[in-house]
């Protein structure tokens, strides 16, 4: 481990240092600097490395250890979960509204200062978007999105970003609606990056980054969908 993080030249894309060379403190944080290019992206994902950094900082790329995860069959749904998706209260579309999911995703929440979904972050994921890599699951009432969960895919594994809600319910219906459609496509895994209570009532766990680095090296080799998604 180092106490201080290696600095990123722009080129080459892939030019990141070992996972195993995380600092002491902030623990997980691996490198800063270079760019945001999606061939720097796609690259950092598939060695479980992502970016996370606020608007003034060098960009931050971390690979935390332990790493939480959503293995799809242990998705808990919630009683409550399980009635809104029978009662039909939203509609729910696949890589409709990109740029809306990713905008409602940055926008301030209560006891939030700022966002780490910063414009470069933004136009970054909305090129991988673009070029077939990152998605989006949206949730709506009647006209208005109400909720979504966005990320990018490799192979067969998908990495969650970030989900957001302005109703009950709704980013939990989003993720319901991505969990199943990745089952169908045989998905293994989605990445959480960091533990959290919420994530952990919905049934995620956490594993060793060597073991999510052996995970990753399997699903990432496999052939998964590109372009635009739509589940059956």
């Amino acid at each position: 481990m180092r106490r201080l993080p290696l600095l990123l030249p722009t080129d080459p894309p892939d030019s990141f240092p070992p996972v195993d060379e995380i600092m002491d403190e902030p623990h997980g944080l691996l490198a800063a600097g270079g760019d945001l290019s999606s061939d720097r992206l796609l690259s950092a994902y598939r060695q479980g490395i992502f970016p996370w950094y606020e608007e003034g900082q060098p960009i931050l790329w971390w690979c935390p250890d332990p790493r939480a995860v959503f293995y799809l069959d242990e998705f808990h749904v919630s009683r409550s979960l399980r009635k809104t998706i029978r009662q039909k209260k939203f509609s729910v579309t696949v890589d409709e509204n990109f740029q809306g999911v990713i905008e409602g995703c940055a926008k301030d929440r209560p006891g939030q200062e700022g966002t780490w979904i910063t414009r470069a972050m933004k136009l970054a994921y909305i090129e991988l978007h673009n070029l077939g890599h990152a998605h989006s699951v949206e949730v709506w009432r009647q006209n208005e999105l109400v909720g979504g969960i966005y990320g990018v895919s490799i192979g067969k594994a998908f990495f969650g970003e970030s989900m957001f809600s302005n109703a009950t319910n709704a980013s939990k219906v989003a993720l319901d609606h991505l969990v199943q459609g990745l089952k169908g496509w045989d998905f293994g895994v989605i990445d959480c990056q960091m533990e959290s209570q919420h994530l952990n009532s919905l049934g995620s766990r956490t594993i060793s980054r060597k073991a999510f680095s052996g995970l990753l090296e399997d699903l990432c080799a496999n052939p998964g969908p590109i372009g635009k998604w739509r589940f059956e």
